[in-house]
């Protein structure tokens, strides 16, 4: 096996303005679909009060059982506010896009780190420059490729400290602004409330709050979603959906293809364009375990960081793509 040096490249544009559109024309009623879910809220309050209790019962417990607890359950929780904030991202809870960005604020509390305002700015960039690496944040640096590439030992060690790969992608992205007032106030609200949460907490409870979040999207099965999504696992199918039990629990963010494809329908309804347009999906690479897939990234010297679609086409940003994103297809 020979050891892979880059990305794979591809001279197309991203690869889900060309399906949506066929999908839209074969299947008109699946516009229905687009909408909001205000209930959505919802679950950010139980999922931010389920890691407060947590935090304050662990406070003084023994650090195996911050550690069991963190693995077990805080991951889940602070998983599924990782969906509400992606959900909030796309303004799929309320009309005005101001109250989600505020809703996104809240779930990222228990989060330890501000990142909902800026996910918000880099992620729709993804959607409309997939593999674009000056736009896409979800694309590594081609020094973590080289870094990392098919190591076992260095594959875990990426996915440990995933989240801090992430945080550093967005210096790359040079076309957008890194600072704006939500940026601004998504910091100041995040620092205040963790400067209250250590008083009054504890360390050992922020402790469990931290070893949740590097879990959630980490060194997890929940860390291997990251695989998932668009490493290329399957040939040169750029998404993958994961069709598991998980799906239930963190709201459908499996449905991956679905998403990209028809980002404006919300999470609830993301098995509605799978029913409606299932050939369109059934021919399609997928996945149905998050643990197999991260013991294969593990373990499958094939796969690596560089196993990524890598582009510099832009593409033509068409009306159906722009309306689709925006949540208004005519």
């Amino acid at each position: 096996m020979s050891k892979l040096t880059g990305f794979k490249w591809s001279m197309e544009s991203e690869p889900h303005k060309s399906r949506t559109k066929e999908i839209i024309a074969e299947h008109p009623e699946i516009r229905k679909l687009i909408g909001k879910n205000p209930y959505t809220f919802f679950v950010i309050l139980f999922c931010v009060g389920f890691q407060l209790t947590l935090s304050w019962f662990l406070r003084d417990q023994s650090w195996w059982l911050i550690l069991a607890v963190a693995y077990f359950g805080g991951a889940f929780a602070c998983h599924t506010l990782f969906v509400c904030i992606h959900e909030c991202a796309h303004n799929l809870l309320f009309k005005k896009r101001a109250f989600n960005t505020l809703a996104g604020i809240v779930a990222n509390l228990p989060l330890v780190f501000p990142s909902s305002v800026s996910f918000q700015k880099y992620h729709l960039k993804h959607h409309s420059y997939q593999g674009v690496e000056e736009l896409d944040a979800d694309m590594p640096y081609r020094w973590e490729g080289a870094l990392i590439n098919n190591s076992t030992l260095g594959k875990a060690i990426w996915l440990l400290f995933y989240p801090i790969f992430q945080m550093i992608r967005p210096v790359r992205l040079k076309e957008i602004s890194l600072m704006d007032k939500w940026t601004v106030l998504n910091m100041v609200v995040q620092f205040t409330f963790m400067g209250f949460f250590i008083y009054f907490f504890g360390w050992k409870a922020t402790a469990y709050l931290t070893m949740s979040f590097f879990f959630s999207v980490g060194l997890h099965p929940l860390g291997a979603r990251w695989v998932q999504e668009h490493f290329l696992t399957h040939g040169d199918q750029e998404t993958k959906s994961y069709y598991g039990v998980l799906n239930s629990v963190n709201l459908n963010v499996g449905y991956h293809n679905e998403h990209h494809d028809f980002p404006s329908v919300p999470w609830n309804k993301l098995p509605k364009v799978k029913k409606i347009a299932d050939p369109y999906y059934s021919s399609l690479g997928y996945h149905t375990s998050y643990t197999g897939l991260l013991f294969r990234f593990l373990y499958d010297r094939d796969l690596s960081v560089y196993s990524r679609m890598a582009r510099a086409n832009r593409g033509e940003r068409k009306k159906v793509k722009e309306s689709v994103v925006e949540g208004k297809v005519d």
